[in-house]
């Protein structure tokens, strides 16, 4: 099986790469059209600040290749937001295979930090391949200021402030705000679970 990650400009890439590594995959990490198209799997993760990421990707023809493919695709972290349509953050146009927009956070007392950082219990809302065989009361590792309001493609939730959709799915594009490269056994079962889509 050929799995491919995105490469652009951001960061924790990495991380992805070792943890496909301690699954048996070693993975091309690229971003040439040909070489992502004819991929088994595609991953799209990283770390990073949308409007730039963004403009990355449009100068280097990245978005609408992303918007246009056909096998499973996994957006971690910034690549679910980017999945979307908009993001507050930078007031950013995104690459919009999920129709909906991305929200900053806005702290209600003094105990709520931003970005909110550390583990959070994942809560499947439906019966989604993604996360099956997780467990009860799964957690997972987060950090992000900026998040995905439940909607109509959400399949799993975390509160944080308000409820939140920490898994997205829509046709062959499945995202994550959460690592699962940092989330330890859970984690790694989703990865796996996405590696048997």
């Amino acid at each position: 099986m050929e799995v491919a990650i995105v490469k652009y400009n951001a960061g924790n890439i990495y991380s992805v790469v070792n943890a496909l590594k301690r699954l048996g995959i070693t993975p091309i990490l690229t971003d040439n059209a040909e070489q992502l198209m004819a991929a088994d799997k595609i991953l799209f993760p990283g770390q990073g600040e949308a409007s730039t990421t963004m403009r990355y990707l449009r100068e280097h023809h990245l978005d609408c290749l992303i918007r246009d493919l056909k096998q499973p695709v996994l957006g971690i972290c910034i690549g679910q937001q980017l999945l979307c349509r908009h993001s507050e953050e930078g007031n950013t146009d995104c690459i919009g295979v999920f129709p909906t927009d991305v929200k900053r956070f806005i702290p209600q007392r003094h105990e709520d930090k931003v970005p909110a950082m550390g583990w959070n219990m994942l809560q499947p809302t439906g019966d989604s391949p993604l996360l099956s065989n997780l467990g009860t009361h799964p957690y997972v590792y987060f950090v992000h200021s900026f998040y995905v309001p439940l909607c109509p493609w959400t399949i799993a939730r975390a509160d944080y402030i308000h409820p939140y959709s920490a898994c997205l799915h829509k046709d062959n594009f499945y995202a994550t705000q959460f690592h699962p490269e940092k989330s330890g056994k859970v984690g790694e079962q989703i990865l796996k679970n996405f590696l048997e889509l």
